[in-house]
């Protein structure tokens, strides 16, 4: 079943509210858990991984390297489902990552000056999970009650709906915005290990949403002059109209323009 996405507007908006709910923050502790569910929530709306993926996923599995034109690029091996594939992320999402290192970093030595001790270093090593809690535990739940929180508090808990959003919710955000901006569904299939079958069945409001200039064209209202829907419809001739500009923005929220 198809869990509710976000929509650009509400993907925002949580961005807003996250960011100032991880500096209310009151103790260390408290400090870590936001950050990592924060960063994870970004990582996971930027590659489209499963839950399941995530919870599998080690430092080892991260390696960068470039596209064809030589950007640089983060390459993710996940395995889930019985299965293993790479995908690949934009370079931001390597920051997402360090984010996460750099937190646990704080963390401990936060914890070491409270007991006036000297900090211990943090050796991240390649065969630990990039996901855990703050002892270093796998995050069986992956931070399930903070993310519940969070969406609580920027009063984004339920999708349109009605149902309660999980962190599923992230990976089906990130297929919304890729189709939005054009990508192939072969190619966005391979990327998040699924069939094009599911794509187009799940996913096939996104190319109504992104082609309305066509779907739209010679409604009243709509184009001027446009007469289907009125008295005149049966007589009414199809009319041709530029194709509209749209915004649409990538999962980090940066708007851009470019033709629908």
């Amino acid at each position: 079943m198809r869990r509710d996405e976000f929509t650009l507007e509400e993907y925002r908006h949580l961005h807003t509210v996250a960011r100032s709910w991880v500096k209310d923050a009151i103790r260390p502790s408290s400090t870590w858990y936001r950050t990592v569910a924060y960063n994870f929530i970004l990582i996971m709306c930027n590659t489209g991984m499963r839950p399941s993926e995530a919870k599998n996923l080690r430092w080892r599995d991260i390696t960068t390297g470039k596209d064809r034109e030589g950007r640089e690029l983060v390459i993710l091996f996940v395995q889930g489902k019985g299965k293993s594939r790479k995908l690949v992320a934009p370079k931001s999402v390597g920051d997402y990552f360090e984010r996460i290192r750099e937190a646990t970093r704080e963390y401990r030595r936060q914890a070491a000056e409270a007991e006036e001790r000297e900090a211990p270093g943090v050796e991240f090593r390649p065969e630990d999970r990039v996901f855990t809690t703050i002892t270093g535990e796998p995050a069986k739940s992956l931070y399930q009650a903070m993310i519940e929180h969070l969406l609580i508090k920027a009063k984004l808990r339920e999708g349109a709906s009605g149902v309660p959003r999980s962190t599923y919710c992230f990976r089906h955000t990130y297929a919304t915005f890729r189709l939005a901006e054009g990508v192939d569904v072969y190619f966005l299939a391979e990327q998040m290990g699924t069939s094009v079958k599911m794509i187009e069945e799940h996913y096939g409001h996104v190319n109504t949403v992104k082609h309305a200039d066509l779907v739209l064209q010679g409604m009243g209202g709509w184009d001027p002059g446009g007469a289907l829907g009125e008295a005149e419809a049966d007589s009414a001739r199809v009319v041709r109209t530029p194709r509209a500009r749209a915004r649409t923005a990538e999962p980090s929220g940066k708007a851009r323009s470019r033709k629908s």
